[in-house]
């Protein structure tokens, strides 16, 4: 027995050795272990919110020293929990002491949560759930705020109170990341959302006014000018009805170009447009950057056109759009579509302007390359020289130049063309490089050492390979070549690195976010967490641990990007009192202490509400039966986190009060009774007391 702890207590003494060289945090895992020193909270502003103070830097901290009683308490704690040398390292590097903040903050799809989450790197840990597509009561949003950004979203006839977020984009300057807004999709309902990153939340839903379905959203163009969003499943335009038998003439793909208003934070629907697409089913889309900006590039799949009908004996659409070996890259001309729109060469669909197939082609907008049948990604290195593609069905990635692209283009290099008269760019002649990698290959992210990573479904794996060109003096290996494989559980779809999608990829972590758990966490009955799993990328070769396992039982996220935490300057409190999230500034009727009151105008009653620890004022609010409500509310508090809630009971209306927040919500005073309402919120030694009666008295019939 003393010859095995022996050995393990080499084993492990190597791990420590280097931790302890590098200045890392070690977790507290004994008595007297040594710790590093917690980082102190940060002080609430007193300038309203305006300067930006770093978060969560960490004191200067001194070599951490281990005793022989240290090392034989870590000794004894691993062996009792059978831990390996490996998972110690693991744990030192994802552990955050007490206060110390992640370095990086990574935002998740919430797919059919449809909301956004916010997760610390390389903690892991959920930081907080953003509100977009459907009601969430914490935040109030959707039981009294929130509730006309919601209604952006509905169509004719009916509320749409949910949405499958897929694929989030943080607003970018000159490629990078700049940490003020994130925009995310709708796939089921083709829309679109714009959150604001002062106070993270959403500010502008909007509706696709032409389709019913999109996937390739959100991306970005390099200085954020644009947002784009790319089709799914074609539909006839404008929500119309056709049969299958009328697909190729009715049904059609679409590509949006939302132009986007930086100083206002919102999306101008006036200077927006979009582009028809052939009835192929457009997936991913991404912008060019540097060598390629100006350019965006889609995939897509079902170039057979296949209508399914499984039900009549016919072969399901599994089978029916899997049959060509090849489908199209859409290659698109941003300066040329936004000269087009300019110019008036559009039609309008339900209001909307829609650059028609035939003018793509007559202005040199749009142009096909082939690509392997069913593609996923379609991702743009960070040089822009090259584009990615990874074909469910084809063991490698295809990798296009983008010069060739355009040396094709202008050389008239085509293949042939659709059915729809769009060229076909010459394969040979776009083409770069095949890197066989495993199957099942869907998305790829980018390090700063010239390595790209991609996952792969079917092998539950991330692989790593070397990138040619310019990249290869950043790496030892032969450009275009597999490097190693790292086994992930289970069923990989996207992965996010670290700035993975700017013009300067920080590498160090990435996500693999894997579709299945199966045995990676205690079962909640059938319904299984997806499984976001950390890899550490930082050093090249085949060193590409996985260090942290993630539950994420709120929905199934579908991608992530992951920004440096420094670039990022959230609100602590809201600059001035009586600020409007919405509009963003001082709300003019927002209430005012000594200016607290009741204002009644016929059935139409106004209550100018103050709310503070620990009290609301009035205490006593009075209606009638039938009264149109109009509620005001001012939070008055100035220190960081002293959140107030507010919720009448019976009535579903449940507020998040922010410091200095003014919100204004709206009812009909319909059921007479006796209403307390309390703040909801844990705010003070007297939150109990911190609650008032509303009375609505009986209507005389």
């Amino acid at each position: 027995m003393k010859t095995n702890q022996s050995k393990f207590s080499l084993a492990f003494a190597l791990p420590l050795a280097m931790l302890v060289a590098v200045g890392a945090p070690l977790p507290v895992i004994g008595v007297g272990i040594a710790r590093s020193a917690m980082a102190a909270p940060q002080a609430p502003p007193t300038d309203g919110g305006k300067k930006k103070k770093k978060i969560g830097a960490a004191k200067e901290e001194k070599a951490v020293e281990f005793t022989p009683e240290n090392m034989a308490q870590l000794q004894k704690l691993a062996n009792d929990r059978k831990l390996t040398p490996d998972d110690l390292m693991a744990a030192a590097k994802t552990f955050q002491p007490s206060g110390r903040h992640d370095e990086y903050i990574m935002f998740a799809s919430g797919g059919h949560s449809g909301q956004v989450f916010v997760i610390g790197v390389p903690s892991m840990r959920l930081l907080r759930s953003i509100a977009v597509f459907t009601p969430e009561p914490w935040q109030g949003y959707g039981y009294g705020v929130g509730n006309d950004v919601l209604k952006e979203g509905d169509i004719p006839n009916q509320e749409l109170r949910w949405g499958d977020t897929h694929h989030p984009a943080l607003s970018e300057t000159k490629g990078d990341y700049d940490g003020e807004f994130l925009f995310i999709g709708d796939k089921a309902n083709a829309r679109l959302a714009v959150i604001d990153l002062r106070d993270f939340e959403t500010k502008q839903i909007v509706k696709n006014p032409i389709t019913m379905s999109d996937h390739g959203a959100a991306f970005v163009t390099p200085n954020t000018d644009y947002v784009i969003e790319g089709g799914q499943y074609a539909v006839p335009f404008g929500n119309a009805y056709a049969t299958s038998d009328e697909y190729q003439k009715s049904y059609r793909g679409m590509v949006t170009y939302w132009k986007f208003d930086r100083a206002k934070g919102r999306i101008d629907m006036s200077k927006s447009f979009a582009l028809e697409l052939p009835p192929y089913w457009q997936d991913l889309f991404d912008a060019g950057k540097l060598a390629s900006d100006g350019l965006i590039f889609g995939n897509s799949f079902n170039s057979e056109l296949a209508t399914g009908g499984i039900e009549l004996n016919k072969p399901p659409f599994e089978a029916g759009t899997t049959q060509r070996d090849m489908d199209y890259l859409h290659i698109i001309d941003t300066k040329k579509a936004e000269a087009a729109f300019n110019a008036g060469k559009f039609e309008k669909v339900n209001g909307f302007p829609v650059i028609k197939i035939e003018t793509l082609i007559a202005e040199g907008i749009l142009f096909f390359a082939p690509e392997p049948k069913s593609p996923h990604g379609v991702d743009v290195t960070p040089n822009g020289q090259y584009v990615v593609i990874a074909g469910k069905l084809d063991p490698h990635v295809t990798v296009y130049s983008t010069e060739k692209i355009k040396k094709a283009i202008a050389e008239k290099k085509f293949s042939s063309k659709d059915s729809y008269g769009i060229p076909i760019l010459d394969f040979d002649a776009v083409m770069e490089a095949q890197v066989e990698l495993g199957l099942g290959p869907l998305h790829t992210q980018f390090d700063d050492k010239g390595y790209a990573y991609t996952s792969l479904f079917l092998d539950s794996a991330v692989s790593r390979w070397t990138l040619g060109g310019e990249y290869s003096s950043l790496h030892p290996e032969q450009p275009w070549k597999l490097v190693s494989k790292t086994p992930v559980q289970y069923n990989i779809g996207h992965l996010c690195a670290a700035e993975g999608d700017t013009v300067s990829p920080d590498g160090k972590y990435l996500i693999a976010m894997n579709k299945w758990a199966i045995d990676r966490f205690f079962p909640t009955g059938p319904l299984l967490a997806q499984n976001f799993q950390l890899l550490d990328i930082e050093q090249g070769g085949t060193a590409m641990p996985v260090i942290y396992d993630s539950p994420i039982g709120v929905g199934e996220p579908h991608y992530c990007q992951m920004i440096k935490a420094d670039k990022l300057h959230p609100w602590t409190i809201y600059p001035e009192i009586g600020w409007d999230p919405q509009t963003q500034a001082i709300d003019p009727k927002a209430p005012k202490p000594g200016q607290e009151k009741v204002v009644r105008d016929g059935k139409n009653v106004e209550v100018y509400m103050t709310a503070v620890r620990s009290h609301y004022f009035p205490e006593n609010v009075e209606v009638n039966e039938g009264d149109n409500v109009t509620w005001h509310i001012t939070s008055m508090e100035r220190t960081m986190d002293a959140t107030h809630g507010f919720c009448i009971g019976g009535y579903n209306i449940n507020l998040s009060l922010e410091p200095g927040e003014a919100a204004t919500f709206h009812f009909v005073a319909n059921k007479a009774g006796v209403y307390p309402y309390y703040c909801t919120e844990f705010c003070s030694a007297l939150h109990l007391e911190m609650v008032g009666y509303f009375r609505v008295k009986p209507a005389v019939h």
